[in-house]
């Protein structure tokens, strides 16, 4: 196993709070599954979505920014255009989150050294659906 395999499944052991940004209310969407996927995980899943603020998803209170959710959050999941990674990252880095963590095509590497020099983990281009299963922590 790689040093980076090592370090995606302590972020994903760890990890308990997570704040999903570009949530959707379209089950057909990758953000919708995904957060579904990690709420049957046990995660503790906040969706973020300016547009959906207020209603609920999946039984959540959906958030409007990272700044809106009232408790702690230990990592951030983007479905975002890369372009819109850096201020998602502002904002993480502002509320104390200890990950960041890119779905698959999200890349942005002068976010993701920001995020970095602030001290967080950065997981980029990446999925924790596929993640999970693959290192072998799925959940029954």
């Amino acid at each position: 196993m790689t040093d980076h395999n090592i370090t995606i499944k302590d972020i994903l052991t760890s990890t308990k709070s997570i704040a999903l940004v570009g949530a959707s209310k379209k089950p057909e969407r990758p953000s919708h599954r995904v957060m579904k996927f990690l709420m049957e995980q046990g995660y503790d899943v906040y969706p973020v979505n300016p547009g959906l603020a207020g209603t609920e998803l999946l039984g959540r209170e959906v958030y409007a920014a990272l700044s809106d959710i009232p408790v702690p959050i230990d990592m951030v999941d983007i479905f975002r255009n890369s372009d819109a990674v850096g201020p998602i990252v502002d904002e993480a880095i502002e509320k104390g989150v200890t990950t960041i963590w890119t779905q698959l095509n999200v890349i942005n590497h002068a976010a993701a050294d920001k995020a970095k020099q602030a001290g967080l983990k950065v997981v980029m281009d990446r999925c924790p659906a596929i993640e999970i299963p693959k290192l072998g922590l799925l959940k029954e």
